[in-house]
Order: C-alpha cells, then sequence, then structure tokens
C-alpha cells in the first residue's frame, strides 16, 4: 500500500507537465520577456520598406493568463500593437493600429487564429475571415512568431500566391530602455 501511495504521490508532477500544451509553452515562453523592450532588425523586406530605415523596438507591455500586449514601434510611429489572446488551446493573433490621437485606424484588429497548438517555439495564424473581409488582397496572409527563450523573437508574414514575405528579429541580448506608451495605450 505504501509503494502504491509513493508511487501515486511521485507521478502527479508528471502527469501535470504531460497536460501542458505547446501552446501554454509558447505562452510562457513570451511571458518571460514582460516588461522589457528590444530593439529589432529586418531579415527580410521589400528594398524600399520603411522599416529598413527606422529604428524597431518592441516592448512586452503587459501579460497576463488570456492577453499579452506587445507595441511595435518603427522610429517615431508607435501605431502598432500585437495583441495575443488565448482562446481554449488556441492563440489569437491581432494587429491593433492607432492614430496618434490614440482613436483607431479603419484597418485595424486583422490577424488571425492559430489551427493546432502549435510548437512551444513557434505558433502559426493564417488569416481569418475578418481579416479577409477588412483586407481582401491579405486573405491568404499567414503569420508566425518564433520565440526561442534566452534568445530571440522572430515575427514573420508570408502571403500565399505572392512574393510578400516580411520578418523581423528581436535578440534577447539586444534590450533597451522602456518606450514611451504606444498610441492609444496611454
Amino acid at each position: 500500500m505504501k509503494r502504491a501511495f509513493l508511487f501515486f504521490f511521485l507521478s502527479i508532477p508528471v502527469i501535470t507537465m504531460a497536460q501542458k500544451s505547446n501552446a501554454d509553452n509558447f505562452w510562457e515562453n513570451l511571458s518571460a520577456q514582460c516588461g522589457k523592450a528590444f530593439i529589432g532588425e529586418v531579415l527580410e523586406a521589400p528594398a524600399d520598406d520603411d522599416f529598413r530605415n527606422n529604428e524597431l523596438v518592441m516592448h512586452v507591455l503587459s501579460c497576463d493568463e488570456e492577453v499579452i500586449n506587445i507595441p511595435f514601434f518603427v522610429g517615431d510611429d508607435r501605431s502598432r500593437t500585437w495583441v495575443f489572446t488565448r482562446i481554449g488551446d488556441r492563440i489569437q493573433l491581432k494587429h491593433d493600429h492607432r492614430h496618434e490621437d490614440g482613436s483607431e485606424d479603419e484597418v485595424t484588429m486583422y490577424g488571425g487564429t492559430s489551427t493546432s497548438t502549435g510548437l512551444a517555439t513557434l505558433q502559426t495564424f493564417p488569416a481569418d475571415q475578418e481579416t479577409a473581409d477588412l483586407i481582401p488582397a491579405a486573405a491568404s496572409n499567414i503569420w508566425w512568431v518564433e520565440i526561442i527563450p534566452d534568445e530571440y523573437y522572430t515575427y514573420n508574414l508570408r502571403r500565399i500566391g505572392t512574393d510578400r514575405f516580411f520578418s523581423i528579429r528581436f535578440s534577447f541580448d539586444n534590450e533597451t530602455e522602456i518606450p514611451p506608451p504606444a498610441w492609444g495605450w496611454e
């Protein structure tokens, strides 16, 4: 009886760990950067893209069990915030775009929801119907975010059927001061 109880007691942590999904692990990896800001670099973008000529900063502003907000700045433009939301065992990525006065841009809250629990280090977000209705050309967009603990965060966009590919990386070794609030987040 003692041996059976001991086995049961010792197996509880293993059972608990086995129940954690890749989406849970991804969420934890992203949340580990909460409160920090990082300078990024363009890995791939059109040659004339404004992102190439400006400082890129992401600020992992707020993290809880359901939502992670990450303002993303391109030079002085503080209009963008990546909004990650837990939806059951999936993760949704939306792009919140604001004007300098804090009002919503007419093109905002587009993105998608992962179709599986993904990987602990990688989540993909195919464009949802709201995105297709808002930006018809973006109906074939697929975004993916890779986060390698203690190394980097990479944001990527591919528009299927076109040459459109965009990729930026933020090294966790390249931490910077906390920037001013994103527009609309004051």
